[in-house]
């Protein structure tokens, strides 16, 4: 189902299955302080999915007064990097959230974790296994066929604990073995059927070195890391419901302090014409079909923020899309809308001309300063000054040599308004020798600034523009999705549903106000659409201005 028809704003401070449970629990005593955590895997860029758990855990700890943890579920060597985490704790900050205390680390407990996992083959409950990946597969079984046991199964504790040890030695070859639960190879549940909790992997860890040599694995980790940060409500999406039966097992055959905590899975954010594998993502770096993870195209936090949206505007798109149990679609629309509505209201105006057509003003010489205001409806946020000049830029599309009566900007022989300046008048053009328009030579009328013509003239339209003597260059990149189909999931290779107009690149004039334009501070270039300051290319020498989104829907 489509969410569009729901995104109206409700009050600040939103409801939802989840909080409904929260009050529950402090009402009747089952918990006294809320305490949540955000779990992320530090193998890529966190992605606009992330940004609904990071509002939904960090907002509810927020609006209960309670806490909430970032931790890093980093029980996998091979995928993960420092960068990652980095990466993690900026994204998690710009967004305007602040986590309890240090950062935490799954593998902060890895000691913690191997004994409970020695507790749990002393109890009979795990076993060394040493079927090959494709045998555990094949011994299994399907959903609708139970699995059989594996042939190891009944080994004794002691000779359990001792292949377990060689194990954590680096005695055993990767692959060679792995320490199973021992539950129901019957169960319903795929996820119940004697699921490995630990695997040997002869890889340097980013936190923990070359210390050990056997991983645990997440479902066993992630229930063990909740419980002994005394989280009380685990949140995550709905795949893991599952899950949720090794989560209570594992933490039931374990001696770890009471009260549990309780895992409550609610529907991940699909949106369309994105990708929010971090798989898929990786690849798009990895072939260089976009500049980095945080490319402006990218889903990511980081992309979205380098291409100009703020935190308040991502933060108000996961309020809007809400938290349910229902697996839904949500437009790209809903989320331009909330860049929109931010930008509008807090964007400063500026004039720029993307696709330039030179102007010469004949009645006019000398130079004058305008004042022209940042906003329409705000003037708190000031003036700024535009020098007027001879020679003018204005866009390509506003000037045509004959119009009907809907084109409302310059045509020859007519009067248009330049924004915040005079009326002028097109005399005449010059062209090259294909037939291109390349000057249009105009007058304008004095008496005009910032009044009607006295005479009664009614002039109708205004175009924006910029002093072709005193502007600053600059390139516009002009973002658009980055597939051409809504679910770019679906499709058997990712290179054929790529949008060739995902970024064009053009070249032209801002006004001189600017020549320092802060990365990431957004601007309504009138008349063109938001644009912000990149802030990986952007120099002073040499300008480059995103297109964070249009002025109106497109689609």
């Amino acid at each position: 189902m489509h969410h569009s028809e729901q995104l109206e704003n409700t009050e600040a401070r939103p409801t939802n299955f989840i909080r409904n449970i929260i009050d529950e629990d402090l009402a009747n005593g089952t918990c006294t302080q809320v305490h949540t955590r955000f779990p992320p895997e530090p193998n890529g860029y966190l992605h606009i999915g992330h940004a609904k758990s990071i509002c939904l855990n960090f907002g509810i700890a927020k609006d209960y007064n309670g806490l909430c943890n970032l931790r890093f579920d980093d029980t996998n060597p091979t995928k993960e990097e420092v960068e990652y985490v980095d990466s993690i704790k900026q994204d998690v900050e710009w967004l305007g959230f602040k986590w309890a205390g240090q950062p935490h680390y799954a593998s902060d407990y890895f000691d913690a974790l191997y004994g409970y996992a020695i507790e749990l083959i002393k109890k009979g409950l795990a076993y060394v296994c040493e079927l090959t990946p494709d045998e555990m597969r094949e011994y299994r079984g399907t959903l609708t066929e139970p699995g059989k046991n594996s042939p190891y199964r009944d080994r004794s504790v002691e000779e359990n604990l001792a292949l377990f040890e060689k194990m954590k030695n680096g005695e055993v070859e990767e692959g060679k073995m792995s320490l199973r639960a021992k539950i129901d190879m019957a169960s319903p549940f795929m996820v119940m059927r004697d699921p490995v909790i630990y695997r040997i992997k002869f890889a340097t860890h980013h936190q923990t070195g070359d210390k050990w040599c056997i991983y645990p694995m997440y479902d066993f980790t992630h229930c063990i890391s909740d419980a002994i940060e005394r989280i009380t409500h685990s949140i995550c999406t709905l795949e893991f419901q599952d899950n949720r039966r090794l989560y209570d097992w594992v933490l039931d055959h374990i001696s770890i302090e009471r009260p549990l905590p309780h895992q409550y899975e609610f529907s991940r954010l699909n949106l369309e014409y994105t990708l929010t594998s971090k798989r898929k993502l990786l690849k798009l770096v990895e072939d260089k079909i976009v500049d980095g993870w945080n490319d402006p195209r990218m889903p990511t936090i980081s992309g979205l923020r380098r291409r100009g949206y703020t935190p308040a505007s991502l933060r108000e798109f996961c309020r809007r899309i809400g938290v349910t149990k229902q697996d839904n679609v949500v437009e790209f629309k809903a989320l331009e809308s909330c860049i929109r509505d931010d930008l509008n209201e807090n964007a400063p105006r500026a004039m720029a001309v993307i696709n330039p057509l030179r102007i010469v003003i004949e009645n006019f010489d000398g130079e004058e300063v305008l004042t022209a205001p940042n906003h329409p409806n705000r003037e708190e946020m000031g003036t700024r000054q535009l020098p007027f000049t001879r020679e003018l830029f204005i866009d390509k599309a506003d000037f045509r040599e004959e119009a009907n009566k809907q084109y409302k900007r310059l045509v020859l022989g007519k009067e248009v308004r330049l924004r915040n300046a005079y009326v002028i008048k097109a005399e005449r053009v010059e062209k090259d020798e294909n037939g291109e328009i390349t000057t249009v030579y105009c007058t304008y009328d004095p008496e005009t600034l910032g009044k009607n013509p006295a005479d009664g003239r009614k002039v109708k339209g205004v175009i924006h523009w910029v002093s072709a003597k005193d502007n600053v260059p600059a390139e516009f990149r002009l973002y658009d999705r980055l597939f051409t189909v809504p679910n770019p999931g679906a499709a058997e290779n990712m290179e054929d549903v790529l949008n060739p107009e995902s970024l064009v690149v053009k070249h032209g004039f801002v006004e001189k106000s600017l020549a320092n334009a802060e990365p990431e501070k957004a601007y309504q270039f009138e008349r063109e659409g938001y644009y912000c300051a990149d802030s990986k290319d952007s120099t002073a020498e040499h300008p480059v201005f995103n297109l964070t989104v249009s002025l109106k829907e497109s689609f």
